[in-house]
């Protein structure tokens, strides 16, 4: 059995992290699937989903660590390409990824006691972001 909702996240720009794990767990109730999986998968490629304990020194350590990694710059190829102020948007989000796969156990996520899932805002801007979240099993 496949099922599939969408949910909407707004986003106020470069670092903002949401926890949407309860939202996913809704989903995951309401699609009838009690063995399987659910897919979260952010549309586009300046944001990535994963999990995390949230809270709010991870919530500033993650953002922050990235922007060691991987720095605002007007040298990447992204940057001479375009000028949009994002090429180190794109390599954050491609680090990280658009999609997380969460077993599924008695119609619920399996996640540990601390791990959440969250929806990372890598992009410059603020966006009205659109998550999928698709169940396989039965």
């Amino acid at each position: 059995m496949a099922y599939q909702q969408q949910i909407s996240i707004h986003t106020a720009g470069h670092g903002d992290m949401h926890d949407i794990t309860e939202q996913v767990a809704a989903i995951v109730g309401d699609s009838g699937v009690s063995t399987g999986t659910v897919n979260v998968s952010n549309v586009g490629s300046t944001a990535a989903i994963g999990t995390i304990e949230f809270e709010p020194g991870l919530e500033q350590d993650l953002p922050n660590t990235l922007d060691k990694l991987i720095p605002p710059s007007p040298h990447y190829g992204h940057e001479q390409a375009w000028h949009d102020g994002n090429g180190h948007s794109h390599l954050q989000a491609t680090l990280l990824g658009p999609s997380l796969t969460v077993p599924i156990a008695g119609g619920k996520l399996v996640l540990g006691t601390w791990q959440q899932i969250f929806h990372l805002e890598c992009d410059v801007r603020g966006r009205e972001r659109r998550v999928v979240i698709t169940m396989m099993g039965d």
